[in-house]
């Protein structure tokens, strides 16, 4: 995260991974929570082993390594915060 707030504004990370969403919706919901007032963009991961994917807890997907920089690419980029919550 290095200086970075996370999307929901902590300032510490949540798990020792990398979180997944699993389609549109839920990458939706993390869009109306980004707290951080700023743009995102919301990167596709190809090629992962999804019988991987640790569950946080709360019901939210991370991978527990890095994933590397081939293997992922920007959608969409410069979202606004979206309103929701």
């Amino acid at each position: 995260m290095g200086a970075a707030k996370g999307i929901a504004g902590s300032r510490r990370p949540e798990v020792e991974g990398i979180f997944v969403c699993r389609g549109e919706e839920e990458a939706d919901f993390f869009l109306r929570l980004n707290n951080t007032g700023g743009l995102v963009d919301i990167w596709a991961v190809d090629g992962i082993d999804e019988a991987l994917l640790l569950d946080n807890g709360n019901g939210f997907a991370y991978l527990p390594h890095r994933i590397p920089a081939t293997q992922v690419r920007v959608t969409r980029s410069d979202v606004p915060r979206q309103r929701g919550f």
